[in-house]
């Protein structure tokens, strides 16, 4: 049985590099978690935002939360937060970090899910490893991911590398753009203009 599909965001980050809230910053002319949610919405029935307990009160009566409930660090505290939260439930998921991200590639994505594999990601087109925070990951995937933590092990792309994934190239690969620093972000803001 192929395992129902919701969406998850990724805003619990510290943002330390941009010096300011990543998932906060307005480069549609709202702030970038809204925006990644309407994109989500459009793909999956339901989208959920991945926060640390002390920003709930950012996102409280925006959108169902998943608030950090696992010890881990970066991205795979937010990934087995709904794991824990969803057993059963597969993931597409967007870091709040991808301001150049459009429907175009998450609808490509979603159309290319393999439930038989561990998660269904984009290969970066800077290291053409894949993806982990523009991808699909399966309920098997995020059990690698779990044991991989609990190894000592928190990266969810070595997760990703160890496992049986279907790994994609994006038609759109310049949409994969990561914007971490405020260099990157005005980057972005030039190529959104």
């Amino acid at each position: 049985m192929t395992p129902p599909l919701k969406g998850l965001i990724l805003c619990g980050g510290y943002s330390t590099r941009m010096q300011q809230d990543k998932s906060r910053i307005a480069y549609h002319g709202i702030p970038q978690w809204q925006y990644l949610h309407g994109l989500l919405s459009k793909v999956v029935p339901e989208v959920y935002i991945s926060c640390r307990p002390d920003q709930q009160e950012i996102f409280a009566g925006t959108a169902p939360l998943i608030t950090d409930s696992v010890t881990a660090g970066g991205p795979a505290a937010g990934l087995l937060s709904a794991y824990a939260a969803f057993p059963n439930t597969a993931w597409l998921v967007l870091a709040c970090d991808l301001p150049l991200i459009s429907g175009q590639s998450l609808d490509y994505l979603a159309a290319r899910r393999d439930p038989q594999k561990a998660a269904t990601a984009f290969n970066s087109p800077v290291n053409h490893l894949p993806e982990p925070v523009i991808a699909i990951w399966e309920p098997r995937g995020l059990a690698v991911l779990q044991q991989s933590v609990a190894d000592g092990r928190q990266c969810p792309r070595k997760a990703l590398l160890q496992t049986d994934i279907l790994a994609l190239e994006n038609p759109y690969a310049a949409e994969q753009f990561n914007a971490n620093t405020p260099a990157e972000m005005e980057e972005a803001m030039r190529k959104i203009s």
